[in-house]
């Protein structure tokens, strides 16, 4: 797992009327001494499509959940002083897989959606989005400098 990074699985309850999944719990451990979220937003994105890389500069943390579809998530990290540095991680998050992932925004984080049917995915960033000065840096998906070929299969 890459320092900082943390995944929850999610409690599902479900009975004969369908289910009810919480996502964020201020008593939970997976959120502890981080700000409550800033602001939160969902979403789609058509299967196959590939939104990557990027990473935050200014002590963003992002709370991923998948509500339907999958997500390959992918998270490299190139801190100087991460005992992670130069480790990839990706996972399967979404339907099957009911699980909250926490990613270092000073991390590479990306996602591909897989499946054949388009992918909802929530966030529950802890900074506003500042549309004057937005705090990304991006790279390209494909990249040479992130060893991830979105086509592999997860590592779980």
């Amino acid at each position: 797992m890459i320092h900082d990074a943390e995944v929850k699985e999610l409690q599902v309850n479900a009975d004969e009327r369908g289910h009810l999944t919480e996502i964020w719990r201020d008593d939970w451990e997976f959120y502890a001494g981080e700000d409550e979220p800033k602001m939160s937003y969902f979403s789609e994105t058509y299967p196959g499509i590939i939104r990557a890389w990027h990473r935050h500069h200014r002590g963003q943390i992002d709370h991923f959940v998948v509500l339907r579809g999958k997500i390959k998530v992918g998270v490299y990290d190139d801190r100087e002083d991460s005992p992670t540095q130069g480790e990839l991680e990706t996972r399967i998050l979404g339907e099957g897989n009911m699980n909250a992932i926490r990613v270092p925004g000073d991390c590479w984080h990306g996602f591909k959606a897989v499946g054949d049917e388009r992918a909802l995915l929530v966030n529950f960033p802890t900074n506003l989005y500042d549309y004057e000065d937005p705090d990304e840096e991006r790279l390209p998906y494909d990249t040479g400098e992130i060893p991830l070929d979105w086509e592999e299969p997860p590592h779980e």
